[in-house]
Formats: structure tokens, sequence, C-alpha cells
């Protein structure tokens, strides 16, 4: 009860109310395809986590995106999630330390938490003439991944450079970035996106706490719950077209050409993604309900095959 009464006073001092802690847990839970009998064990990872699982949090061919987009999630604050449900040992972006420093911080957590921590890993990992395209303290970024990688207890490729190589592996792809996943040849859990929603990381991350294992993933390595419907059968542009006021007012083939953006290019048909249902910044927006058609960025090869983007696939 008092470590209860404790995240209560510090979701206030943030302005946030336990009834809108309430009900992103519940947001959350759904997102996970959980029961909703399952939200207060949810609540329970934010408010009382019973381990702090160790994290190594890997840079390599990227636009630090995805990590920009994690610092910018709304529940659990970054703050709680880094200093009390996760034990971050390592990450360039937000660590204090720099250089030889930093590099002696990643070998020491990498001997100190072997087999225990979990690996995130952002960007893509040149692969050609061993790696000698991308290098970080005078280590490949692929000497890295192969060092770090093996000893994680699970690894999360986080964005889509990460999970499939991304714009870096785009044609002619001349230094042979690959995700970590081939580059490696390992298992590991696709969280695609340019960026990913970070809800989909944090649901990742709240499975792991609440049941102990990594949540199920399709054929390409991404979480069913977050990824196992496609854009176009989620959009409410699809669904507000086959509404009977807007096909009276405009007819059926109208409505679909003024109101669904695939005549545009949008590659929502063949995208698998929660964007509809989750949007971005704080569930504000997502790029189709701002008019934008989707490009298909938690595709592999999305970069080849899904451009040009304005215009409709085949």
């Amino acid at each position: 009860m008092t470590l209860e009464r404790d995240f209560d006073q510090r979701l206030l001092e943030k302005g946030i109310s336990r009834r809108d802690f309430m009900k992103y847990c519940g947001f959350l839970t759904a997102t996970m395809g959980l029961a909703s009998s399952f939200v207060p064990r949810v609540a329970e990872v934010f408010a009382a986590p019973k381990q702090r699982p160790p994290v190594i949090w890997l840079h390599f061919a990227e636009c630090t995106g995805c990590s920009e987009a994690v610092l910018r999630s709304m529940y659990p604050w970054i703050d709680e999630l880094v200093l009390e449900v996760l034990s971050i040992e390592y990450h360039e972006t937000i660590m204090a330390a720099a250089g030889h420093q930093a590099e002696d911080n990643l070998r020491m957590a990498t001997k100190k938490y072997e087999g225990e921590f979990i690996c995130v890993v952002e960007g893509a990992i040149s692969t050609k003439d061993n790696g000698v395209y991308g290098k970080i303290g005078g280590r490949t970024f692929l000497e890295i991944a192969d060092d770090v990688c093996r000893k994680a207890k699970a690894v999360i490729a986080l964005g889509t450079c990460a999970a499939y190589g991304g714009v870096q592996a785009a044609k002619p792809n001349p230094g042979g970035y690959k995700g970590v996943g081939d580059a490696l040849g390992i298992s590991v859990v696709n969280i695609p996106g340019c960026p990913p929603n970070p809800i989909n990381l944090v649901g990742t991350i709240a499975n792991y706490l609440l049941l102990g294992k990594l949540p199920a993933v399709d054929d390409i390595g991404r979480p069913l719950f977050a990824y196992g419907t496609s854009i176009h059968d989620q959009c409410p542009r699809r669904s507000h077209y086959e509404h009977d006021e807007f096909v009276e007012e405009f007819g059926s083939e109208e409505a679909k050409q003024g109101f669904c953006l695939y005549k545009m290019g949008c590659k929502g048909p063949d995208t698998y993604n929660n964007c509809p249902i989750a949007k971005f910044n704080d569930g504000t927006s997502w790029p189709v309900e701002a008019g934008h058609p989707c490009i298909g960025c938690s595709e592999p090869d999305f970069w080849d095959k899904m451009s040009p983007f304005f215009e409709a696939s085949e």
C-alpha cells in the first residue's frame, strides 16, 4: 500500500491522475491483446515492479529517431521507465559517460549481466568486408553486436533499421547493411517502424515483466499484438466510407476514391501495424489521420518495395 501511495503521489506531481494512469493501463492491456482482468497487474508493473531487468541499448546505423520516440512516450514517463522499471546499463543518448569511459561501461555491463540482460538494438549493421563500414570505438557494428547480443537473454530490434536494415539496406546497399537478426543469424523480436510507436516497445517490455516471456511474434519476428492486422483493415477512413450515410451521400465508388487514400499511394493494405489504434504523440494523431498516405515503414525492404510512395500499388 505504501508503494502504491508513493506512486500515486509521483503521478500527481506530474499532473497525472490515477484515473488517467489506469486508463492508460487499460489501453496498454488491450494493445497487448490481454483480457481486461490483467489491467491491475499491468498497473503493478509500473507502480511496484518486482524486478528491474538490466538493459543494454546499442546504437548502430540509425538517426536516433527511435530513441527520441521512446523519450517522448507519455506513460510511463521515461524517468519512471528508466529509474524504476528498467535498469539501463548502457545507452549512448542518455548516459553521461562518453568515449573510453562509455565503452568500459559497456564491457563491464555485458560481463556483469551476461545471460540476464535485455539487449535493445537501434540501427542496421554493416556486413560487407567484415562490417568495416560502421565502427564505434575501433570495433565494427558487427563485432559489437556479435559480442553483446549473443550474451543477452533476449534481443529486441527497435525500428525498421534494426529489424530489416531500413534505409541503409536500400539498393544498392554498398555497405551490406542488414537487420540485427539477419546479420547475426539469431532470433530477435522485431519492433519495426520509422519510428516505431513507443507503446509497442512498452507493451513488449510489460509482457516480459508481467508474464516472464516475450510476446508471440509473426513469421518475420513482429509482436502479433501490434503487427497482426493491416493498416487498411483498422483505418477509420476505410470504415467511414463504408458507413451507409457516407455511401448514400457520395456513392460507394466515389466514397472510396474521395476518402480512402489508396489512390494517393497509401500502402495500408500491404502494411501491418497498429498505427490507427495506438496513434502517435500520446494518441493525438497518425499520418493517415493527418491526410498523408501510409508509406509502409514497418515492412521489410519498404524503401525499395513500397516506393514510389505516392503511386497506388499494382
